[in-house]
């Protein structure tokens, strides 16, 4: 007797682990719509003067590289992107007209953060593929854009370039 019990409970066993392998759809997990804009990237800032472009203070506010983020809408159209800086320099984070093809953004006198307080100017904004290297000189992706704020003293037009975060320290 024990041993039809045993022998049940295995075929019980097998029957149920073979059904609970069969997969519930064929759908291959995938990226958002603007992935190849998406990300985190390793920053440096200059602050230019915005009538002439010329350079008057290389990282104005000592700040060396940090981290900005871009990231879809909850929309996931190829039209717009959240840009943040996550609170480390301006405290900046906006959605962003984008022409995803091109890899481009930019926005006029947009309101910068939840508040509403000031606005915000992006221009000769780009994403470009396999354009930067990590610090193994292996190229990855790099951004550049210039932002300028209503509500800042000096004044400044500040120009920004850097890389997709690798994971590694650079």
């Amino acid at each position: 007797m024990k041993k039809y019990i045993s022998m049940l409970a295995f075929v019980a066993l097998f029957i149920l682990g073979m059904t609970s392998c069969d997969p519930e759809t064929n759908e291959e997990p995938g990226g958002t719509a603007i992935e190849k804009m998406c990300g985190e990237w390793s920053v440096y800032m200059w602050g230019l003067d915005p009538n002439t472009g010329e350079v008057l203070y290389e990282d104005p506010y000592g700040m060396g590289v940090f981290s900005i983020m871009t990231y879809n809408t909850s929309a996931n159209s190829t039209d717009e992107m959240w840009i943040d800086d996550q609170g480390q320099f301006w405290a900046f984070q906006f959605k962003v007209p984008i022409d995803y093809s091109a890899r481009t953004f930019s926005c006029s006198s947009t309101p910068y953060d939840a508040d509403e307080t000031g606005n915000a100017i992006i221009t000769n904004g780009k994403i470009l593929e396999g354009a930067g290297h990590n610090i193994h000189g292996m190229p990855v992706d790099s951004i550049t854009f210039d932002i300028q704020f209503d509500d800042d003293n000096y004044g400044l037009l500040y120009h920004f370039e850097g890389i997709r975060y690798q994971g590694f320290t650079e």
